[in-house]
């Protein structure tokens, strides 16, 4: 097991180069792992919905859309409590409990897709419990925080993150592949229509183990869980995780604190959902739903007495900063957009160019296979590989020339390549040939994707270096779960737009909120008389 730090201090140089470096990297390479699954877990089923297609299951694709907007929801609904948990729990007992909860969805999920006649609601289970993997970025991201000097805040915070998100490429890579071998035993299903991998296509006929995958992350959360325990540390400074208790009370306080937000995303996914979708039926808006959802967690924690209270009541001070409020609104431009088009582009691909879009009878039908459409499942790990790969490098730069101005010139990339995504998805959407369009359309994504990532990177630097070293670890968790509300948003709004036949309509309005974004972020940080000149 890995033992408690005291007198932590990585601004010294003479602590931070006789053993804080060593400390601090092995606490790094574990975490990222760590948060690899948790984003794997968190959104697979952007590819497994479209499996689920290809082989027939028996769900409209509105009611498949709801599995990635459930999972995105909870998530992010998880992002909140979980922001407070280094200081209550610490770094080692956080990220070690909340990995090992991630074998629960995963391996229900295995078992649950053994069985094509599985009902709906049973997914949605599995889909909620899935929201734990969104849960872990808030935590992770804060405990890193701590362990690195504000001068490594770019690159250490972009290198958790951006290695960490690699969790939806792997995921998107690897399932596919997984899919098509008796890896964990199981009995086949066959393709009912034609499926694909990286490395090409699958005709329809073809054996497949969708159950893989869930079990793979099983297998590979085992030895991490492990690494967790005894490999990471817990700061028990005064400004860091002061009155942890013992291991088992600091899980009590994570797993009460988790059941509390599993409540509030519930509700409000009760208040949403149609009711052949397992909601109440009253369909409530979720500008109106997602707001309550939020304020009804941040005050169902204040309730819980005791030391909890005052823990919170310590940190919930970062929502007296107007920083924080500015920094959630831009923040969610970055990692919003790229959680959320992560968690909808394999499927978008799919129901855009899968199909064809002709008349019949003087109605425009979407429901006729395209055989010449591309492959998803080639596609989708396109556009948040990059997102990803990226996102270091946005730190790092941040880091030489100012994160907001860095902020500011990706904004407007992300603007004009959304207005570019959504000309190319109208004019597909509305064609018997749509796979003329798919190449202009893949390329503006992967633009827009890139730059959520090199955003993400500047956004970390500017919260470093606008807040003092105890706000900052609980303003990266507040931040990133206002933004992970993405992850249930855009799939949601896709999913609405499609089967409003208009899917352009949805970029058009990310594209408005990004503009907003801009004029707050040159309004604080750019303008000549910003509260902090370009951080």
């Amino acid at each position: 097991m890995g033992k408690d730090l005291k007198n932590w201090n990585p601004e010294d140089p003479e602590q931070w180069a006789a053993t804080g470096k060593a400390i601090a990297n092995r606490n790094l390479w574990i975490s990222i792992p760590a948060l690899l699954c948790g984003f794997a877990v968190w959104l697979y089923w952007g590819i497994i919905t479209v499996q689920m297609i290809n082989l027939g299951f028996a769900f409209e694709q509105s009611e498949l859309f709801t599995l990635a907007a459930i999972a995105g929801l909870t998530g992010a609904t998880l992002r909140i409590p979980s922001t407070f948990f280094i200081r209550m729990a610490g770094g080692r007992n956080t990220i070690f409990l909340t990995t090992l909860l991630l074998i629960f969805p995963a391996a229900g999920t295995g078992m649950l897709l053994q069985n094509p006649d599985t009902p709906l609601w049973q997914f949605q289970i599995m889909a909620l419990l899935s929201g734990f993997g969104g849960g872990n970025f808030a935590s992770s991201m804060s405990n890193i925080s701590f362990f690195f000097p504000k001068k490594m805040a770019g690159y250490s915070l972009g290198m958790n993150a951006g290695l960490g998100n690699f969790g939806v490429t792997t995921m998107q890579v690897l399932i596919p592949l997984v899919m098509t071998a008796a890896v964990f035993g199981g009995a086949p299903m066959i393709l009912e229509t034609t499926s694909g991998t990286l490395i090409g296509k699958i005709p329809a006929g073809t054996e497949t183990y969708l159950h893989n995958a869930g079990f793979i992350w099983v297998a590979i959360l085992v030895p991490i869980v492990v690494a967790a325990w005894f490999g990471m540390n817990n700061i028990v400074d005064e400004h860091v995780s002061p009155n942890i208790g013992s291991p088992f009370s600091a899980f009590a306080k994570i797993l009460g604190m988790l059941f509390i937000g599993l409540v509030t995303a519930s509700a409000g996914l009760w208040l949403m959902l149609p009711a052949n979708a397992g909601g109440s039926g009253w369909e409530i808006s979720k500008w109106i739903v997602l707001p309550l959802v939020i304020v009804a967690t941040v005050y169902a924690l204040k309730l819980i007495p005791g030391a909890i209270r005052k823990s919170l009541n310590h940190q919930y001070k970062i929502f007296n900063n107007k920083h924080t409020w500015a920094m959630t609104v831009i923040y969610t431009m970055t990692f919003g957009s790229f959680i959320g088009y992560a968690a909808a582009f394999g499927l978008a691909i799919k129901v855009i160019f899968g199909f064809q879009h002709v008349m019949v009878d003087g109605v425009m039908t979407h429901d006729l296979a395209n055989p010449n459409g591309p492959s998803a499942l080639m596609f989708a790990w396109t556009g948040p590989f990059i997102g990803a790969l990226i996102r270091p490098f946005g730190g790092m730069i941040a880091d030489k020339i100012g994160g907001a101005k860095v902020t500011q010139i990706i904004s407007v990339v992300m603007v004009a390549s959304a207005l570019g995504v959504a000309y190319y998805m109208k004019q597909a959407y509305g064609s018997a040939t749509p796979e003329v369009y798919f190449v202009p359309f893949l390329g503006l994504f992967l633009v827009l994707f890139a730059a959520t990532g090199i955003g993400n990177g500047s956004t970390f630097r500017t919260i470093a270096m606008v807040f003092d070293k105890e706000q900052a670890g609980p303003v990266l968790g507040w931040t990133s779960a206002v933004a992970a509300y993405g992850a249930f948003i855009i799939p949601k709004v896709f999913g609405e737009q499609i089967k409003a036949t208009t899917p352009e309509y949805a970029l058009y309005g990310f594209a408005a909120f990004y503009l907003i974004c801009i004029v707050i972020n040159w309004w604080f940080y750019l303008r000549k008389d910003a509260y902090v000149k370009n951080p």
